[in-house]
């Protein structure tokens, strides 16, 4: 058989295209094997193969683009293209339609969107059409559930263009539709929406007709013709969210904090307000110490197993001792009646639970075919995992350096470990009764939100836990001396340690990033959509040394240092003393310690020449410092004045201007973050400023832009194509100017959150000034509410209802509902394709429903590293069901808006 493949692609001086597949005839997916087309006219390229069809039947291939190198090679964008070679042709024609890398729809065809919201519920396939000779194909997944793509045309075979004949276009293969046809002539034709409810056309293609070439010299080939896009008549598709995480759900069943069944709840409360995605924060398993620390979702100790305190008792089962199980449900209500989650309660009564049903149920358990099948897939990371959680209580730390033995992973010794021949099985077994019904009611709600039709977005991340099973067992995959972090910023004046390890990308690269792939694999069986905490961590992560505890003492990682010669080309004459050491004089510690000066010179510094000091030795590092006072604080009165000579010492260490690479030689040095707040820059003459001030421009806006986009560009694509899931970045704080170019590029969406303008000339952004590949909301997690927000500071609120809302007159001292609403309907109406609110913004357009105590709603403080994370929702899933006021009144806000998800 001969196919002939064909594409109109208008390339650039020096480009040609080629076509790569699976097959040999195609070269293998290897770019230096793939097929060269020959150009024929007007943007118009073919090439021929033959195919020997007894031994393939199938055709899996894709176009590119080369400019005369390896180094230059554009892919077209999606998964390969599929075709089933027709058995009775001798001659087959491909003519298709370059798919665009950069095309706002191309979101659409995610796991989120033809997965799911598109879903065909029950895909036909159209009756075999006798002698056909030619395919129209139109690859378009927005589409209504009970609706389908038609076709009409010139001729008989499509109707004449009279609409009650029109072709039904079958979705057997969807996103693709499909018509066979028996035709002699050329036509013209246009693709339509047929309702199966109402049974008639109700919307025809915009633009002119299409054109089909049928050619003289066409007997016996068969003509497959793929177009890419239906030219819709409306807008673009809108959909509208609710962000809440677990922990903080209620339901009547739930044992004091929200459980994974609580979801579907809240996916039955999303259907009734119209909304389409449930957005949630991390859920993996952070039980690293036993206490309240572990609330904080973003330190799991496996990126791959489920947190234990998610689980709903009764869904498991009974326990057989009927006293025993009504205790655990009366403890159970009673925590569940407190305004805040006592985490340590709550796994003090869940961790007895499991292990008493583990015993009762371990036989049938563990000869469960569902079970055995859960094992085998997940094994490579289960076993580390329960070994891990067995060790830590082991050892009363999760902090393996302290295992003896165990302290560096032998994957044999582990294996013989958690072996079912050992007599300590069941201490590991019960993590795998644990995890595997985790599973089970994490499947549960995931395939409930499918059947509801509503996305559920998931949270990656960016670092991983110190002390988890990821760094046990692949510590070469991480920067263990440093920590991950951000630079300070409004919210946090001093920068953010997360203490996370930074990632060792050169080592993940050597096996095409692994561990990520099988990372995202696992979370797309729970998740259509996922959001990737700090996306400016794949451009540059802010990396903090070990002995450093304050962000203010990180730089960014990569980044290119500014070297001694160039310091010196720019006037600034080198004095490593000066500029890279702690500038410490008399008139500093009077401001900084007041009374304690006297102390401070005695216990912690050295007299320098003049009025100058340097610091002890045992106090030249933030982290010395934090260690001397950590237990001396835990037992002090005065703890108020001991953190004043801490916080004031880490001032003085972080006194410098320069900050040496440690890579360089000596030679390379990054200017520290916020250097003018230094009192060492204070004392500089204006010369030595200005220099330095042009240096700094120049190092952290101007001079990493170009690296950073290359670095994204080997590290994002690798990552966002181990799914199809929907991608959306959380691109917020010092955002580099590379990063929507390359977020464009890859076809991610952004994060815009209104008192957060990437345009630092704003003081706040319009959502109506929103692309359409991003997300707009008015808060997230990591700040206080609309409420809460608008009660901080009175002047910031003036000039916001002023020139944002548009009012004459004072504002309101408080948050009256009437404003929360015009705030939500700014984000409701705004070009992005998703509106996402936290669940206590919406509630705060409604005067009975809405907490009395605004700042009780906040449920992250980034400046306190230590922060509880015990937030919960005040309401009860059932009562925010039975709110009929509310939920009608935010289904019509949603859709008026035009975000209600009809196609």
């Amino acid at each position: 058989m001969k196919v002939k493949f064909k594409i109109n692609y208008h390339t650039a001086w020096g480009q040609n295209v080629y076509i790569s597949g699976l097959s040999e005839y195609l070269g293998k997916i290897n770019t230096t094997e793939a097929l060269p087309m020959h150009h024929t006219y007007d943007g118009n390229w073919e090439v021929e193969i033959d195919v020997d069809t007894k031994k393939i039947t199938q055709l899996n291939y894709k176009y590119l683009i080369k400019n005369g190198s390896e180094d230059h090679i554009q892919w077209e964008w999606g998964e390969l293209r599929k075709v089933t070679l027709p058995k009775k042709s001798s001659i087959v024609v491909l003519e298709d339609a370059w798919r665009p890398e950069r095309d706002i729809e191309n979101a659409l065809f995610s796991q989120a969107f033809a997965g799911n919201l598109f879903k065909r519920q029950q895909p036909k396939a159209n009756k075999a059409i006798k002698n056909a000779n030619c395919r129209l194909q139109l690859i378009a997944p927005r589409i209504g559930k009970h609706q389908s793509f038609c076709i009409l045309g010139s001729i008989s075979a499509l109707g004449s263009w009279d609409p009650a004949k029109a072709v039904i276009m079958e979705d057997i293969n969807f996103p693709e539709w499909s018509t066979d046809l028996c035709i002699e002539e050329s036509f013209e034709y246009k693709y339509a929406i047929y309702d199966h409810e109402k049974k008639k056309l109700v919307e025809w293609e915009l633009g002119e007709n299409r054109y089909f070439n049928w050619e003289v010299d066409r007997n016996n080939q068969f003509v497959i013709k793929t177009d890419l896009k239906f030219r819709y008549p409306f807008g673009l598709w809108k959909g509208a969210g609710v962000a809440i995480p677990v922990f903080a759900l209620k339901s009547k069943n739930s044992y004091g904090i929200g459980e994974f069944l609580d979801i579907k709840l809240l996916i039955d409360w999303a259907v009734k307000a119209d909304m389409k995605i449930v957005q949630i924060l991390p859920i993996n398993d952070t039980v690293a110490t036993h206490s309240w620390t572990d609330s904080y979702p973003y330190a799991a100790i496996s990126v791959f197993a489920l947190h234990p305190i998610y689980l709903n008792l009764s869904a498991i089962g009974t326990l057989k001792d009927k006293n025993e199980m009504d205790v655990f449900q009366k403890k159970g209500k009673e925590l569940n009646a407190l305004a805040q989650i006592d985490y340590e309660e709550v796994m003090k009564l869940k961790s007895p639970f499991y292990k008493k049903m583990y015993d009762q149920q371990k036989k049938e358990f563990l000869n469960d075919d569902g079970f055995k099948t859960f094992f085998e897939e997940n094994k490579e990371w289960l076993i580390p995992y329960a070994a891990f959680s067995r060790l830590r209580d082991q050892f009363g730390t999760p902090d393996f350096t302290q295992w003896g033995e165990h302290a560096h992973y032998h994957k044999a010794k582990i294996e013989s470990l958690a072996s079912p021949k050992n007599k300590d099985y069941d201490d590991y077994a019960v993590h795998y009764f644990i995890q595997y019904h985790l599973h089970l009611q994490m499947q549960e709600v995931a395939d409930y939100a499918r059947e509801k039709g509503v996305v559920l977005k998931g949270d990656i991340p960016i670092g991983i836990y110190r002390n988890s099973v990821d760094a046990w067992i692949e510590p070469n995959l991480y920067n263990m001396d440093k920590q991950a972090g951000a630079p300070p910023d409004a919210y946090a004046i001093s920068g953010q340690n997360w203490g996370f390890p930074t990632y060792n990308w050169e080592e993940m690269a050597k096996d095409g990033y692994s561990w990520w792939r099988r990372r995202l694999s696992k979370m797309a069986a729970y998740f259509d959509a996922y959001r990737i905490d700090h996306i400016l961590g794949f451009f540059r992560i802010w990396e903090i040394p070990w002995d450093s505890v304050e962000g203010l003492m990180g730089r960014f990682n990569p980044a290119i240092p500014m070297f001694k010669y160039e310091l010196d080309g720019n006037g600034l004459h080198f004095d490593y003393d000066r500029y890279c050491k702690p500038y410490i004089r008399e008139y500093m510690l009077d401001e900084l310690f007041g009374e304690a000066k006297g102390e401070v010179k005695n216990t912690y510094l050295n007299k320098g020449v003049d009025d100058f000091y340097y610091l002890k030795d045992a106090f030249d590092t933030q982290r010395k410092v934090e260690e001397y006072f950590l237990p001396k604080l835990v037992k002090s009165k005065d703890k108020e004045g001991l953190l004043k000579i801490k916080n004031g010492l880490f001032t003085l260490i972080g006194n410098v201007l320069l900050l040496e690479d440690e890579h360089s030689n000596g030679q390379g040095f990054h200017p520290k973050i916020a250097l003018h707040y230094t009192y060492s820059y204070k004392e500089l003459d204006d010369a030595s400023k200005k220099v330095l001030d042009k240096i700094y421009i120049h190092y952290y806006y101007q001079r990493q832009e170009q690296f950073w986009r290359e670095k994204a560009l080997v590290k994002l694509p690798a990552i966002i194509n181990a799914t199809n899931m929907l991608v959306c970045g959380e691109d917020l704080g010092m955002v580099p100017d590379c990063v929507p170019g390359v977020m464009d590029e890859l076809g991610l969406l952004n994060l815009e959150i209104q008192r957060m303008p990437k345009n630092s000339k704003n003081e706040f952004s319009q959502p109506s000034d929103s692309k359409y590949l991003s997300v707009v909301s008015p808060s997230c997690h990591d700040m206080s509410t609309i409420r809460g927000w608008w009660e901080e500071d009175s002047e910031l609120t003036q000039r916001f209802y002023t020139s944002i809302l548009g009012h004459f007159g004072n504002a309101p001292t408080s948050c009256e509902p009437w404003v929360s609403k015009e705030m939500i309907m700014q984000h409701l109406h705004a070009p992005a394709m998703w509106a996402i609110f936290p669940i206590q913004d919406l509630v705060g357009m409604d005067e009975k429903l809405r907490l009395a105590n605004s700042k009780a709603e906040q449920i992250n403080v980034p400046s306190n590293p230590k922060h509880y994370w015990r937030f919960r929702f005040h309401l009860t899933m059932e009562e925010l069901l039975k709110a009929n006021d509310f939920n009608s009144m935010l289904n019509e806000l949603v859709t008026l808006s035009g975000r209600d998800g009809v196609v």
